[in-house]
């Protein structure tokens, strides 16, 4: 398998620890992730709100660039839509499509830019797309250069949090990447605290300028943060990563292909969450506080809060687990993570059973549902994302993280396909598919789980 020489590495600090044991470049890119996730997140809780209270009013819609043709063009599909439905659409279209592109963007690193090249230009576009939702018109042209902005940055970023340490220094590696992403939910827990706040007592367009605001401080701390960055890796004649792909290569590939294939079930299993399980706690839980009602769409806060603190029990966990030698590999964390995930859902069979009856539920049991996939999600997905980064070959590295990415893509439209089942099914019967769903890749990851490691292992 083709990896980065040993020298290239070593240049980039990863014997470096200042950062809670870890090279001070995980630093920048962890704080840079912070950023943009907050402006990610801060504009997208405007988003669906901003598009059927203001965009679609019949004064407004008419001079938004584009609309009408999007519009026609969707319903040609759908059938007619109303406003909200319509806005739904679009809202979906967006989000969907951000872990789409990423596959681009890993190509055009791999083939054309290099990692950090297309870093910036990825920020720069998301920058100048969240500037442009400061006017109605170019709404769409907006959109479309976040998409594109998110697609340059977000795998190419992931990528680099992976190069900053050896090829066989996976536990490191593996650490590194949960302390990523409790960085990333940090932001996706105060982005629309933020920026929502400033929407709702300055108006739609302060909101939005936000989180272009927030876009440029991301940018200003990962250029700050340059020197202590992982050189690219890109094709270039006479570097590895121009080599041709060798037998092994390709079986690495596609054993990689087939385990971001089966994480698509586990992923719809989580994300249903945000989605159904939305609706059963608008219709069947008590969310009053306090003589004060909980807003339904406010429960998904309790993901992002428990991902961030899940991070520091589970990097904690692994790192005692490493001084003993007992750390698991990569293929039995991600294997617990589905494993989770899939009792997550099963606990929750209980309550809708009752709620199918009839009865009020009490608030610990979403609370339960969104602490544990989210403990489920930190063991897996950082996971992935550290084995992705050391294993895929250098010549198409952040290709293959794009990849990973586009098993979330893929994981969301499953996750709208069976929530269409929400309405047919009893809610019981609905919990115990995804549980089992989970429970389906928990047993392919045993049946697989030796051939695959020896394979990913790093060659001596």
């Amino acid at each position: 398998m083709a990896t980065a020489p040993a020298a290239s590495l070593s240049a980039t600090g990863s014997e470096d620890r200042s950062f809670l044991g870890h090279p001070k470049g995980l630093a920048y890119l962890a704080f840079t992730e912070a950023w943009e996730r907050l402006s990610f997140y801060g504009m997208s809780g405007l988003l669906l709100l901003y598009m059927i209270q203001r965009l679609l009013t019949p004064e407004v819609a008419d001079g938004v660039l584009g609309f009408d043709r999007l519009r026609a063009g969707i319903e040609a599909l759908t059938g007619p839509l109303s406003d909200q439905a319509f806005a739904s659409q679009v809202f979906s279209l967006y989000s969907g499509l951000v872990y789409f592109t990423p596959v681009f963007g890993g190509l055009l690193a791999d083939r054309l830019l290099g990692q950090r090249r297309a870093v910036v230009l990825g920020a720069l576009l998301m920058v100048a797309g969240h500037g442009l939702m400061a006017f109605d018109a170019s709404f769409l042209i907006a959109l479309s250069l976040l998409i594109a902005g998110t697609g340059c940055l977000k795998g190419n970023i992931s990528v680099q949090v992976g190069h900053l340490y050896q090829p066989d220094d996976e536990g490191r590696r593996t650490r590194a990447f949960a302390i990523f992403y409790g960085a990333i939910n940090t932001g996706a827990l105060l982005g629309p605290l933020v920026c929502g706040i400033l929407a709702q007592v300055y108006g739609w367009h302060v909101g939005f300028g936000a989180a272009g605001a927030l876009m440029l401080v991301a940018l200003i701390t990962y250029c700050t943060g340059w020197k202590h960055l992982p050189p690219d890796r890109k094709r270039q004649r006479g570097t590895v990563s121009s080599a041709p792909l060798t037998a092994r290569d390709w079986r690495v590939i596609a054993a990689l292909l087939f385990l971001s294939a089966i994480g698509i079930l586990p992923c719809a299993a989580y994300y249903q969450e945000m989605n159904a399980g939305l609706l059963l706690i608008e219709a069947s839980v008590d969310r009053g506080l306090f003589g004060w009602t909980i807003p339904t769409p406010s429960f998904n806060a309790l993901d992002g809060l428990f991902c961030i603190l899940a991070v520091p029990l589970l990097v904690s966990l692994w790192h005692r687990q490493a001084k003993h030698g007992r750390e698991p590999g990569d293929i039995r964390k991600i294997t617990i993570g589905y494993l989770i995930i899939s009792g997550a859902n099963l606990l929750m069979v209980i309550p809708a059973g009752w709620a199918d009856n009839g009865a009020t539920l009490g608030p610990i049991w979403p609370v339960m549902l969104y602490a544990l996939n989210a403990l489920g999600f930190i063991f897996y997905w950082p996971t992935l994302l550290a084995l992705f980064s050391r294993a895929a070959p250098a010549q198409v590295n952040s290709t293959m993280m794009g990849v990973l990415f586009l098993s979330i893509f893929l994981g969301n439209l499953l996750v709208g396909t069976l929530a269409g089942l929400w309405e047919t099914l009893s809610h019981a019967s609905f919990f115990a598919l995804h549980a089992a769903l989970a429970f389906g890749a928990v047993l392919v990851m045993l049946l697989v789980a030796r051939p695959v490691e020896r394979l990913l292992a790093h060659p001596s």
